[in-house]
């Protein structure tokens, strides 16, 4: 896996040390987090009781040299229109904000590193091994 997206748990889980999140981060050349994943993230922070402290994890993990923020363009919207159709025809829905960060991570070919196995009804996307054996 060169190319990785982190969804919301797989940061969860880095910070809680999660040896095959942290073995996943290792191998992986470049580290995706989409614009949706990161407000995610501050909405945690913000609920929490260390938010300060928590903010400057974040700032230090997304200042790594191979970690890249995707924000939202047109050609994630269409890539989001395709995926959310496909969903909806399938009669398999997902919540909106994973839906973008599924759009993400085809954008970017990149292997979605989550728990949620939800990201298996995407058609086409990339998914984490740790993800399947789960099924």
């Amino acid at each position: 896996m060169k190319k990785i997206i982190l969804d919301t748990n797989a940061y969860a889980g880095f910070l809680a040390g999660d040896k095959n999140v942290l073995s996943s981060l290792g191998k992986a050349e470049t580290v995706y987090m989409s614009v949706f994943v990161l407000g995610e993230i501050y909405a945690g922070i913000r609920g929490g009781t260390k938010e300060q402290k928590n903010k400057n994890i974040l700032e230090k993990f997304l200042d790594k040299s191979t970690v890249l923020i995707l924000d939202a363009t047109s050609e994630t919207s269409e890539i989001f229109g395709h995926i959310k159709h496909q969903l909806r025809r399938n009669g398999t829905p997902l919540p909106i904000n994973n839906v973008w960060i599924a759009a993400h991570a085809m954008e970017t070919g990149a292997v979605i590193i989550s728990y949620d196995i939800h990201f298996l009804k995407v058609p086409g996307i990339r998914v984490w091994d740790k993800l399947q054996q789960q099924v």
